[in-house]
């Protein structure tokens, strides 16, 4: 009920009040003998016919008010489920659909479509409702931005049409094009991401569109260029995402790489040294080493991978996915993984990469370095962290030395940066002879 419409319904009382205030006085004027009561019963017969006036107009301004409190409310209601619907979505063509679909239920339109352009105008998608696989194969082509698509629309703007056939600019209708004569178009402005154009067409009522379906229509289409913006971002993310992992992992490599490398060149020299000096006994124990070292590398190259390949996310949960990793594992390095994961656990896409690959990398220094046979994963979640404990019963090492004997080796650096890229932290504790334990903590909240 706006404020006009309330003090109509005020004033509606006090005048009648005021009226036979009135028409009293000017009776008394003319002739106070009228004022007995046979003039009293008249002006009271005039007071109950303009009694019964005055609460016909009140009564129609509140029904009208409550009518149109109503309609805003299903508004409201269908402009929140629609909402919902288009926001649990990630793809950009699925929710353009959607809000095609959503928009035409909104205003109980048989027909509707959604034109997204690029920079120059020109028509990237253009997505329909009503419309089936049949008829838009008779159609052909998709349009290019002519006729009544072709108008511009700023934001807040908008078309209506009740015979769009009969207006000037409504050309390059196709052959086998459904018959259609109301029309009501909205621009989608979401900014320098996304730029288009929302139509609906004949209701299902039959009834030509409102200045309220105008105003229904801009609110959804702002919602919607929120929900496309919102995916847009969400693909842009990604896309930075899968770049900064494949840098990770080009660096990753480089350095493993590069010490393997190292240690090759410094036993090639120590073979030349000896054979030069003719020690071929000690030339051929460091030929061993060499041969070993090769192994190694074989080994972890298909480890690498094996990793590469298990991927987090895709609507796989967690568990499975880890499960099925070290299934493959096992089938590789011999060493048997006991593992406790929560069948529910819901975390970020980023933050599940960055565990699976810290949990892939300890395992990877278990095989390499703890000479156990088994080790254990342990994953649990609560307000708001997620937690791995990697455990080994193997031959351990001082965590407290500077660095370690043999081949340098870079794996704890690597999951610590992990762990730290999404606000995570890495403890380690190892000791000769007892084993070693990673404990790997990142937020999920």
């Amino acid at each position: 009920m706006t404020l006009k419409t309330e003090r109509m319904l005020w004033l509606a009382p006090v005048g009648l009040v005021v009226f036979v205030a009135l028409l009293e006085y000017a009776v008394f004027v003319l002739d106070p003998e009228l004022l007995q009561w046979p003039g009293r019963l008249v002006l009271a017969l005039v007071a109950l016919v303009a009694l019964a006036g005055a609460s016909t107009v009140v009564y129609r301004g509140v029904h009208g008010a409550q009518r149109r409190l109503e309609r805003r409310n299903e508004e409201l209601l269908a402009l929140h489920r629609a909402n919902l619907d288009i926001y649990g979505e990630l793809s950009l063509e699925n929710i353009l659909q959607r809000v095609v679909d959503q928009a035409c239920r909104l205003l109980g339109s048989r027909y509707g479509a959604l034109m997204a352009t690029d920079e120059l105008g020109a028509v990237e998608q253009f997505i329909t409702f009503g419309i089936d696989k049949e008829a838009r194969a008779k159609i052909g082509d998709p349009p290019q931005g002519e006729g009544l698509l072709g108008i511009d629309l700023e934001r807040g703007e908008r078309l209506r049409l009740t015979k769009m056939r009969s207006d000037p600019r409504a050309t390059g209708f196709p052959p086998h094009h459904p018959p259609m004569e109301s029309l009501l178009a909205v621009p989608i402005d979401g900014g320098a991401r996304f730029s288009g154009k929302l139509y609906v067409s004949e209701k299902h009522s039959g009834e030509a569109f409102t200045q309220e379906d105008e105003e229904t229509l801009i609110r959804f289409a702002d919602q919607a260029a929120l929900a496309i913006e919102k995916t847009l971002l969400h693909r842009q993310l990604s896309t930075l995402a899968v770049a900064e992992e494949r840098a990770r992992i080009a660096r990753e490599m480089h350095d493993g790489m590069a010490q393997v490398l190292a240690y090759v060149n410094t036993k090639a020299q120590a073979v030349r040294e000896y054979l030069r000096k003719g020690k071929p006994e000690e030339a051929s124990r460091q030929l061993e080493q060499l041969a070993e070292a090769a192994r190694g590398v074989y080994t972890e190259v298909r480890e690498g991978i094996l990793a590469l390949r298990t991927q987090a996310g895709g609507g796989r949960p967690l568990a499975e996915v880890i499960d099925d990793y070290l299934r493959k594992w096992r089938e590789q390095s011999g060493v048997v993984v006991d593992a406790e994961i929560p069948a529910s656990l819901q975390i970020p896409a980023n933050v599940e990469l960055q565990l699976l690959r810290i949990i892939q990398e300890a395992l990877s220094n278990v095989r390499k370095h703890s000479g156990a046979s088994k080790a254990s994963l342990v994953i649990s979640n609560s307000e708001g962290w997620v937690a791995a404990v990697i455990s080994d019963r193997g031959s351990g090492f001082d965590s407290e030395a500077a660095s370690r004997s043999g081949v340098p080796r870079f794996g704890l650096a690597i999951m610590r940066e992990r762990a730290e890229s999404v606000g995570g932290g890495l403890v380690l504790d190892s000791k000769p002879g007892r084993g070693t334990t990673v404990r790997v903590e990142l937020p999920i909240g």
